[in-house]
């Protein structure tokens, strides 16, 4: 999302802003559906422990990062550019908390955006600390010890570390260490006022997350297609088993990016990385192949500004308000959705339709965008 949106031809995998694209679409979707009260279960969060297919979203995104990191290298950004480029993304994340009042009592700090910055960042870091020139294997080992200690210290945090006048163990919204954390760090500047999913502690298992994409991106470099989709699957398959397993007694929950979390999602999206990368980037895909992908890589390689302009776009028409037909004061997004959608289709499928056509609306910008290799990083 930073970038690698810009990176040249011969680095970039068709299968990375493919399965980046397939990433933002499930996002545009479940983020503007017609009627809140009227959704799939499958596309809701869980409600807390658990999982749902909407839940692997973000982790599928942060893996995706991680993975274009690696293929860019580590030399290929300055330090200087890393953190502009990390604070652009922060910076975009407060703006569209903000949006449209900025009120300062109750501006959100963290969010989407922002904890994508603070995992950019935080994944750079680590992997050039632990990175061996010219010694692949040594650095994928050590990038995965990095990942386990970043794991089992996040376990050990969460069910050992009791905050003050709470108790060990507490996995709770509001009981739980992270929460306490935010509540004494960012006060009212969260998304609830006693916690929030995207909270402070919560990043640093996500950071876990972008460094298994980083993983999984140097052994992509390391194999031929055919080679590396076997093990990214096989791994995938492994991954997936041991956070399914762990999460028996440390549960999967995505607002505590728990480390089963982090391994179950990062099983899963090797699992469709694999097949993706051997179809599409053994230099033998057919034309069939590239015409089904082509929408996902307008939508991939434009990731920024879809996440910018479709946050914005669903903000806007929730706020600004007309009359309906009785002079009360509705919302434009409820306008819309009562003339064209709801008459027309069950109210699942009525409110899944305005979700699929506001995705459709970004879609005709950024494949116009996408034929003009105009595309928008930070």
């Amino acid at each position: 999302m930073a970038d690698w949106a810009g990176l040249p031809q011969s680095l970039r995998l068709r299968s990375v802003d493919v399965f980046r694209g397939v990433t933002m679409a499930a996002m545009v979707v479940v983020n503007n559906p017609g009627d809140w009260n009227t959704v799939y279960a499958p596309l809701l969060h869980a409600e807390w422990h658990g999982w749902t297919p909407t839940d692997l979203v973000f982790p599928w995104f942060l893996v995706i990062m991680g993975t274009a990191m690696a293929l860019a290298g580590p030399e290929r950004a300055a330090w200087p550019a890393v953190l502009r480029r990390t604070a652009v993304i922060a910076g975009l994340g407060l703006f569209m908390a903000g949006f449209p009042y900025f009120n300062p009592a109750r501006w959100r700090i963290p969010g989407v955006l922002m904890r994508i910055a603070l995992c950019y960042l935080g994944a750079t870091v680590a992997w050039r600390l632990v990175a061996a020139r010219g010694d692949a294997p040594a650095t994928l080992r050590r990038l995965a010890v990095v990942v386990a200690a970043i794991l089992a210290g996040y376990w050990l945090l969460l069910t050992t570390v009791a905050p003050p006048g709470g108790v060990a163990g507490d996995l709770t919204p509001a009981g739980n260490l992270g929460a306490w954390l935010d509540r004494t760090w960012l006060g009212g500047h969260l998304w609830r006022p006693d916690w929030d999913p995207e909270g402070l502690l919560g990043t640093m298992p996500a950071i876990g997350s972008t460094l298994l994409g980083v993983i999984a991106g140097l052994w992509i470099q390391a194999r031929r297609p055919g080679s590396a989709a076997v093990t990214l699957v096989a791994a995938g398959a492994a991954l997936s088993a041991a956070g399914l397993t762990w999460g028996l007694s440390f549960a999967i929950n995505k607002a505590l990016w728990t480390s089963s979390y982090v391994l179950f999602t990062a099983g899963t999206a090797a699992m469709v990385l694999g097949p993706l990368h051997a179809w599409l980037d053994d230099g033998r895909a057919s034309l069939a192949a590239a015409r089904i992908a082509e929408p996902f890589v307008a939508l991939g390689r434009n990731a920024l500004l879809l996440f910018v302009l479709s946050g914005l776009a669903a903000k806007t028409m929730m706020l600004a308000t007309v009359a309906d037909s009785a002079g009360a004061r509705i919302s434009v997004q409820q306008a819309i959705y009562r003339a064209a959608f709801a008459p027309i289709a069950p109210p699942k499928v009525a409110s899944l339709l305005f979700a699929l056509t506001t995705l459709a609306a970004l879609y005709a910008l950024l494949a116009w965008l996408h034929r003009r290799r105009w595309y928008w990083s930070a």
